[in-house]
């Protein structure tokens, strides 16, 4: 159990600082706090952090020392670059963990993103890849974790869950974490999920697609079935929404292969723009029926 006391500051001052003594104008500690603050605030590089603690200046001085002022853009890619990141993401995740407060049914979004400007071209180190667990309804992230590229979310997502406490949540992962080891270590960790299927499992894609495809073509004709309609729009742009959950699934041949699997989804989307009209369509897999937040699908 995390200490109810813990606190951002507290958590980072524990890091130990990269940098040589004679080389250290700002302080670790108020480069890791601006940097989160401004990260909280959608900033994705280090010109964007800089940028925030200028404008935030007189706000972080109530609570930071700031020596010398804000640091520059080189000096947040520089001490990033050369922490120990491993203890960073502990202290982040100690903090989070004190002060989240997730509720049964919680969307636990699971997704990988590049970082911009994090390669080191200098140094020989290629980009940052972040593969990070976003909590819908809170608005937060509950943890990350790095790979050296995107080919590695499939290793970098279990690492990612062993951090974090899924029980009663639905984790949604899109079709690169669509892995039967996945499915069922959300399982064993007490979570439901929702995993996008594509075809780099094609025998599966391919029975879905065409049990779907045959199954609109007959009006779901003795087919019991979920199904919900969304229509947004803005900017001259119409996007219409309609999905459709099927539970009894016993034909399905590879259903015993993906632990806990209880049913399957199709999303269409089909979007005007103008005159223009296209369609997109999708697959789910499913833990259970998805009753709990059908927008989400």
């Amino acid at each position: 159990m995390v200490a109810e006391n813990i606190t951002l500051i507290s958590e980072l001052s524990a890091i130990a600082d990269p940098r040589l003594d004679r080389r250290k104008r700002h302080n670790l500690l108020d480069i890791l706090v601006i940097s989160i603050c401004a990260a909280i605030c959608g900033a994705e590089t280090w010109d964007h952090i800089a940028q925030y603690g200028e404008s935030k200046h007189e706000w972080l001085k109530k609570f930071l020392e700031l020596p010398n002022g804000i640091p520059s853009h080189d000096t947040f890619r520089r001490v990033f670059i050369n922490m120990d990141t491993e203890a960073f993401r502990q202290a982040f995740l100690n903090w989070i963990e004190s002060i989240r407060n997730l509720l049964p049914g919680e969307v636990i979004s699971i997704d990988g993103k590049t970082l911009r400007g994090s390669h080191d071209k200098a140094n020989g180190k290629a980009a940052i890849h972040m593969v990070s667990a976003w909590a819908s309804e809170m608005n937060m992230v509950l943890g990350q974790v790095k790979t050296e590229e995107k080919s590695n979310e499939i290793t970098a997502i279990p690492k990612l869950l062993d951090i974090l406490d899924i029980s009663g949540c639905i984790v949604t992962i899109d079709a690169m974490g669509c892995q039967k080891k996945i499915a069922e270590k959300i399982i064993d960790q007490g979570g439901d999920y929702v995993l996008s299927l594509k075809k780099n499992h094609k025998s599966l894609y391919d029975d879905v697609n065409l049990y779907f495809q045959d199954a609109i073509k007959n009006d779901f004709k003795d087919i019991s079935k979920s199904y919900s309609e969304t229509i947004d729009g803005d900017h001259g742009r119409i996007e219409i929404r309609r999905h459709w959950v099927v539970s009894d699934i016993d034909w399905l041949e590879d259903k015993s292969l993906w632990k806990g699997l209880k049913s399957i989804g199709m999303v269409e989307r089909e979007r005007h723009i103008g005159e223009k009209i296209s369609c997109e369509t999708s697959y789910s897999g499913y833990w259970q029926l998805f009753q709990k937040t059908s927008s989400s699908i």
